[in-house]
């Protein structure tokens, strides 16, 4: 995995966090079901990578 993609997916468990921290916040935005599509994709995003960098360092202790 190169750096780019690294800080990428660094970045996208930032915002997703960070998108949480302000609905935490905002009680009346869990009204709106874009704010689940919203944190359902990112969320899988975020837990794509990490699978997909576990592996690959699996793979390369294998070796």
């Amino acid at each position: 995995m190169d750096q780019h993609d690294k800080a990428q997916s660094g970045v996208m468990a930032r915002l997703t966090l960070s998108a949480l921290e302000r609905a935490s916040d905002d009680p009346s935005c869990w009204s709106d079901p874009v704010v689940y599509r919203a944190l359902l994709v990112s969320g899988l995003s975020v837990l794509t990578e990490a699978t997909r960098q576990l592996q690959d360092d699996l793979k390369s202790s294998e070796r």
